[in-house]
C-alpha cells in the first residue's frame, strides 16, 4: 500500500497536531481524528477529517494511527486505558507515536502492542509549533525497518526528514539528545539577552547580529527576539514541556551511569520558571528570571 491508499488517524489536536492535521488533509489523506475535548476537532471537521467519537471508531477506520500527545501518561492512556487502543489493533494497524515521552516507556507501549499483533514506530518530532505549520518538522524514529518505510510516504507531508535510528525506543533517546541541547541553549540565549539589556545594548540587534556565526540556531533566532521584545504569544513550546523532556534527560543519564551537570542546572531553572506560574506559557518567559529590578530613587 502507498500512503494514498491507507486510512489514517491522528489521536492529539494540540499546538502540534492541528497543523500536522491541515497538511495532511491538505494532501487529500483519508484522516480520522480524535480527541479527548471532541471541541479541538470542529476546525479540523470543517476541512474534511472524520471526527470518531471512540477511540475503538479510529481505530476501525485507520491503518496508520499517529499519536501526538503531552506526556508519557497521556500515551499510556490511549493506549493501554480502558477505553483505548489496544483492545481494537489488528495486524494491518501500526502505531506512530510523534510525541516525546520516556524511552522505557516507549519500549513497553510497544510490547503491547505488538502483542497484540500491531506495529509500533516512536517517531518524536524537532522543530516546534512553527515547524508544524511550515512541514518542515525533522523526525527522528525508533523501530523496524520495515514499519518505518510505512509511515515515512506519510510523513513527509509534514516533514523534511525522518531519519531511522535504530529499534523501538531510539528515536525517542535521540529526541532526549535534541532536548537537553534545547534547553541549555535556550537558557543561555535568555542570559545573552540579558546581559545585552543590562550592559546598554539593544537585545533586539542580537539574532541578527549574530546569525551565520557559530552561536546561531534556530532557538536564537525565534526566542531572542521574543524575549527581547518580551512578546510571548503566540505559544510555542511551553516551559512544563521542556521540563518534563530535560526531567527524562536526567532519568535516562542516570540510567546510563552518567552525571550532567549542565542539564541539571537547565532543569533547576526550568523548575524556578514553573514555580513563578509560567509551567503553561512560552518558553520565552523565562527571561523573566533573569531581569534585575531597577533600583528606585530615595525621596
Amino acid at each position: 500500500m502507498n500512503s494514498s491508499e491507507e486510512s489514517l488517524g491522528f489521536i492529539g489536536m494540540g499546538l502540534m497536531g492541528i497543523p500536522i492535521c491541515k497538511h495532511l488533509l491538505a494532501a487529500g489523506q483519508n484522516l480520522t481524528v480524535w480527541n479527548r475535548t471532541a471541541e479541538k476537532c470542529q476546525e479540523l471537521t470543517t476541512a474534511g477529517a472524520v471526527h470518531a467519537e471512540t477511540l475503538q471508531d479510529l481505530a476501525k477506520k485507520s491503518d496508520i494511527i499517529f499519536i501526538c500527545l503531552s506526556d508519557d501518561e497521556a500515551v499510556k492512556s490511549v493506549v493501554l486505558g480502558k477505553q483505548g487502543l489496544l483492545a481494537h489493533l489488528r495486524s494491518h494497524h501500526l502505531i506512530v507515536d510523534l510525541s516525546t515521552i520516556a524511552p522505557h516507556a516507549t519500549r513497553d507501549l510497544a510490547q503491547e502492542v505488538m502483542l497484540a499483533g500491531a506495529s509500533w514506530v516512536d517517531a518524536p518530532m524537532s522543530g516546534g509549533v512553527l515547524g508544524a505549520e511550515k512541514g518542515n518538522l525533522i523526525l527522528m524514529a525508533g523501530g523496524m525497518e520495515s514499519s518505518i518505510e510505512r509511515c515515512r510516504p506519510v510523513t513527509q507531508l509534514f516533514s523534511q526528514r525522518l531519519r531511522a535510528m535504530g529499534p523501538v525506543g531510539a528515536g525517542q533517546t535521540t529526541k532526549l539528545c535534541n532536548q537537553l541541547i534545547v534547553a541549555a541553549n535556550s537558557l543561555l540565549i535568555a542570559e545573552a539577552v540579558a546581559l545585552a539589556q543590562n550592559a546598554g545594548v539593544d537585545a533586539q540587534q542580537l539574532a541578527p547580529a549574530l546569525a551565520g556565526g557559530f552561536a546561531d540556531s534556530l532557538p536564537l533566532q525565534i526566542l531572542a527576539p521574543r524575549m527581547a521584545q518580551h512578546i510571548h504569544e503566540p505559544v510555542q513550546w511551553k516551559v512544563a514541556t521542556l521540563h518534563k523532556d530535560l526531567s527524562h534527560v536526567l532519568a535516562l543519564a542516570a540510567h546510563a551511569g552518567l552525571t550532567l551537570p549542565v542539564a541539571q542546572r537547565a532543569l533547576e531553572q526550568l523548575s524556578t520558571a514553573i514555580q513563578t506560574g509560567a509551567a503553561s506559557l512560552d518558553l520565552s518567559h523565562i527571561i523573566d528570571l533573569y531581569i534585575v529590578p531597577k533600583e528606585t530613587s530615595a525621596c
